[in-house]
């Protein structure tokens, strides 16, 4: 149930000529009261001979009681209060009854106050109703409305309980800006798969994804193809900045723009400066690495990633709550340079966690430095082509990105931020669905490698599994579909010289594991990043003698402690 008050209004009038209106779209059916502040009010919509000019005059009569100069500008009290989509349809009875607690909790019409306002509460479509009031109480005081927008959504989730709805989780005042219904009305009019302010959030934020400076930031914007104007002071100084899609005009046919912070709160100019506050004054910017290509780009923001995840949990709040923005820049460059297949659930990922990229946890800016310099390399390293080796790393940091959201899950479970947690979740559920795609075709090869494994090779590759990790754990990952190329990799380590079953062990260590949709997958990535192994098995030669056809690996295999122990350090 989402209970929403919009914009005070002059025109009582008006308002009841939209409610029992057709709609801007004739999406208005049968509009009829459910409730008022008298039981005997006047209903335009259920008696012929009721006009909407005799409802409003006795809407309006306390404020024309008043000296003209006593009147509030603005009178006309407006909430809209909405169920989900899956929720079953409440009765006229049951709306009424959560008409009269919305204004009785808000301050309008409180029974045990005494005098109240006016009110009406419009039924107009099954899923929701109006509630329209003036803001003059009967005894000619004005209401108190303190806080109204808190207190009816606290009344929502107790309605949402006792009439068994879907139950939201309480907000905290850190989500960005709701699309208006006009909004969402004129982006389905348009054919818009979202609105203007929702395309231009993700546009400002892929743009925000990483930059060193604000130039960087505005070339960005520019590049994007947005509409951008800057708020410049008599003084010369950039004071905040307005965004515009080209296409989305006016009555007046200008385009419509949005300041930063309306977009989110943290994508206002002075919240953007913060992003690159933790950089010391004499701290040279890091350019991205000239020769670098997506594959490269992609290796180092696992490494990156890793790293963050490994001392997230031994760090403070406003550490994690870093960490936990820049990888919401690393989801912002992934769904921007992904290539085709993983896109859509990247992009989709990137857009709902960025909601658990915000808490009342102020970030702490510089602990994030190394995974914001990631997103810009990865921005910089230009579009994955979705094969090779480039597709191999996509899955390599996808498989890393997941396991940082998860953490960055139960982070804000642990602090009770509801909505950011299951921003979070879903987030991880859309990077399950696009590690599957990236993953399909590097995974297979490897599976097809290990299937080809010499016998006593691939014996070997089980001991090793068997001594390295719990047994519970060894035998669920023995009897997993990734299995062959888990084995692959392990042959693969061992050819390269590496204690391949201290690098198990090491890799199986280092985070939970319980959350990985295949356990063997995650090993799998772990070990060829830590053993710095090509992500793409087909550029990676069969280890001498581990074909089927040929006898046991020879002495390279036996890798020496040192490499082991080097292994380990990663």
């Amino acid at each position: 149930m989402v209970p929403k008050i919009h914009k005070r209004g002059t025109r009582t009038i008006g308002l009841l000529y939209y409610l029992y209106g057709p709609g801007k779209a004739e999406e208005h059916i049968d509009p009829h009261l459910v409730a008022s502040w008298d039981h005997a009010a006047p209903d335009p919509g259920r008696d012929p001979a009721v006009t909407y000019k005799q409802l409003q005059e006795l809407l309006d009569q306390p404020l024309t009681n008043l000296e003209e100069t006593e009147r509030p500008t603005k009178h006309v009290w407006h909430l809209s209060v909405r169920n989900a989509p899956t929720d079953r349809t409440l009765s006229d009875q049951e709306w009424g009854d959560v008409a009269r607690r919305m204004v009785a909790v808000s301050g309008i019409d409180d029974p045990e106050q005494g005098s109240g306002c006016r009110w009406v509460a419009v039924r107009h479509a099954d899923d929701h109703i109006h509630i329209l009031a003036t803001l003059v109480r009967e005894d000619g005081y004005r209401p108190d409305l303190d806080f109204d927008a808190v207190r009816v959504q606290s009344e929502a989730r107790l309605l949402e309980k006792e009439l068994g709805l879907r139950q939201l989780n309480p907000g905290d005042g850190t989500a960005a800006q709701r699309p208006t219904s006009a909004e969402r009305h004129k982006a389905d009019r348009m054919g818009r798969e979202r609105t203007p302010r929702e395309e231009l959030r993700e546009t400002v934020r892929r743009a925000a994804a990483g930059v060193a400076s604000e130039e960087e930031f505005f070339e960005r914007l520019g590049a994007s193809g947005v509409l951008v104007r800057k708020r410049v002071a008599p003084s010369g100084d950039l004071l905040g900045y307005t965004v515009a899609l080209s296409g989305d005009l006016n009555k007046d046919g200008e385009p419509i723009y949005y300041p930063g912070s309306k977009l989110a709160a943290d994508l206002s100019l002075p919240r953007i400066r913060e992003r690159w506050s933790g950089r010391r004054q004499d701290e040279p910017i890091v350019e991205p690495v000239a020769a670098s290509g997506p594959a490269q780009a992609r290796r180092r923001a696992s490494a990156a990633v890793w790293q963050a995840i490994l001392v997230m949990d031994r760090t403070d709040d406003a550490a994690t709550a870093a960490y936990i923005a820049a990888a919401g820049e690393i989801l912002d460059a992934l769904a921007k340079t992904s290539a085709a297949h993983t896109r859509r659930e990247l992009r989709d990922a990137a857009f709902v966690f960025e909601r658990a990229s915000r808490s009342h946890v102020r970030a702490e800016r510089g602990h994030d430095r190394a995974l914001r310099q990631a997103a810009r390399d990865l921005v910089y390293s230009g579009p994955a082509l979705g094969r090779g080796e480039d597709g191999a790393t996509t899955a390599m940091v996808i498989d890393a990105v997941f396991f940082l959201v998860t953490v960055a899950r139960h982070w804000h479970a642990k602090k009770a931020h509801a909505q950011q947690a299951a921003a979070a979740h879903l987030a991880a559920e859309h990077l399950r669905t696009a590690y599957r795609a990236a993953a399909a075709q590097p995974m297979g090869v490897l599976a097809v490698r290990g299937r080809s494994l010499a016998l006593p090779v691939l014996r070997r590759q089980v001991l090793r599994v068997r001594e390295a990790l719990p047994a519970e754990l060894a035998e669920r990952v023995l009897a997993e579909a990734g299995w062959s190329a888990l084995a692959a990799t392990l042959a693969d380590a061992e050819a390269a010289g590496y204690d391949a079953t201290a690098l198990l062990a090491d890799a199986a260590a280092r985070r939970e594991l319980g959350s990985a949709e295949s356990v063997s997958d995650v090993l799998v990535w772990r070990l060829r990043r830590a053993a710095d192994l090509p992500a793409d098995a087909q550029a990676t030669p069969l280890p001498d003698g581990a074909t089927a056809s040929s006898g046991p690996a020879g002495p390279k295999a036996e890798s020496p402690a040192a490499k082991g122990t080097q292994s380990r350090r990663r």
